[in-house]
């Protein structure tokens, strides 16, 4: 099993918040990392995945907790929402008497939404809420995860490395990075299917109503084919015959369980008339969405018209991942002008901006990065301009933009 990279944050958090939380959508490792603690720092544990656990904690939380010793780690806390109280209450009564209780909690949740609503409204300043999202090429590649901004130095970094070639980035983007297909060399030909039917399906429908099940998972399919792509509710919705509303509140809860997650236009004083407004819709996993759209082998993708979409939300991601396992927010944003020019991402870090072009290819010229151009007058002073793409070794294409490959995020 690979080593996670989130895990040196949470230890950090256990230092300095009483109660830690990791969140993330079903599969990504949330369970397996918390059970480490149990091993190396003597945890205690309970998972509310178990029933009566579950209806012990729902129905006498007092009652549930005394049943353990701290540290403890709660697994799938967010089915029992009034545990939150009485860990607020054991909290404070730590802190009153010893006047430290920092590490006493670890809990782990698969629903964002259920658990923000408790933290704020019960652990406010006594919780570190930690994002975990699945292996990132750093963590299959067995090397220190940094968060990525497109150096010279970065790219120089990992010129070393094995590269990727075009044939093994499409065999990840189809096999996807859940930690469970990792896990042997033996191929897991039905996980995808297993992981809708008993995740997707379980969680999901604890907020649609039954009858839409079926139209669910059509706009499911219909969605993952969209993936880098602009979402508009209204459109979607007169597509599939379902009300906007509706579709709307489907993506929040795709978003919350962690499936999806949206970048918005970037918009500053100086370019705000000019820009498109809608924004950009990306898959969590690339495995799952060429499972729903039933285009899982990497050279059928390859050579499809979605090639471009996923190969953009594989970077995306893995981009997002070296951000969100050094727990440092994810500011990106992308660019599009009402005259096509573009930006597949626009990267704020420390004050300073980096432009980043996602593409397929190995050559460009400058036509490719025109976007680029727009971005000059931004209030933010651009640091770097990169394309990201399928060359095995980095070059630079004028003074001012190196071309780089994948296995430098």
């Amino acid at each position: 099993m690979y080593q996670r990279a989130i895990k040196k944050q949470v230890e950090i958090a256990l230092n300095n918040y009483p109660v830690v939380i990791i969140t993330g959508a079903r599969q990504v490792g949330k369970s397996t990392l918390a059970y480490e603690f149990v091993k190396d720092k003597n945890f205690d544990y309970v998972s509310l995945d178990n029933i009566d656990q579950r209806k012990i904690a729902i129905k006498d939380p007092k009652y549930f907790l005394q049943q353990f010793h701290f540290p403890l780690i709660i697994d799938e806390v967010q089915y029992a929402p009034i545990l939150f109280e009485v860990i607020e209450e054991i909290v404070n009564m730590k802190r009153l008497e010893t006047g430290e209780a920092n590490g006493m909690f670890l809990l782990t949740g698969s629903q964002a939404f259920h658990l923000m609503k408790n933290v704020t409204q019960s652990l406010a300043g006594r919780a570190s809420i930690i994002q975990m999202e699945p292996l990132g090429l750093d963590e299959i590649m067995q090397r220190k995860t940094e968060i990525y901004i497109p150096t010279q130095n970065r790219a120089c970094l990992y010129q070393n490395d094995n590269p990727l070639d075009v044939k093994e980035i499409f065999q990840l983007i189809c096999k996807g990075m859940y930690p469970e297909l990792y896990r042997s060399e033996k191929v897991i030909t039905d996980y995808y299917e297993n992981y809708i039917s008993t995740y997707v399906d379980r969680d999901i429908t604890e907020f649609i109503n039954v009858k839409d099940k079926i139209k669910f998972h059509d706009f499911l399919e219909y969605l993952a084919a969209m993936t880098s792509q602009q979402v508009n509710a209204a459109d979607l919705g007169r597509r599939l015959g379902i009300s906007g509303k509706t579709i709307q509140n489907w993506l929040s809860i795709l978003e919350a369980t962690g499936l999806i997650y949206f970048l918005q236009p970037y918009n500053d004083h100086s370019i705000a008339k000019r820009i498109v407004r809608t924004s950009k819709m990306y898959f969590s996993d690339t495995g799952l969405a060429t499972f729903l759209i039933k285009m899982n082998h990497p050279e059928t993708l390859r050579i499809s018209n979605l090639s471009g979409a996923f190969f953009e939300t594989f970077v995306v991601n893995e981009i997002r991942k070296t951000f969100l396992n050094n727990k440092q927010p994810f500011q990106a944003y992308y660019y599009r002008d009402n005259n096509q020019n573009e930006v597949d991402l626009v990267l704020l870090y420390e004050g300073k901006m980096s432009l980043i072009e996602i593409k397929q290819g190995v050559s460009f010229h400058l036509g490719s990065v025109k976007g680029f151009k727009q971005l000059e007058g931004s209030m933010y002073p651009i640091e770097n301009r990169v394309i990201v793409c399928n060359t095995l070794k980095s070059y630079p294409l004028n003074r001012d933009i190196q071309v780089v490959p994948v296995s430098s995020i």
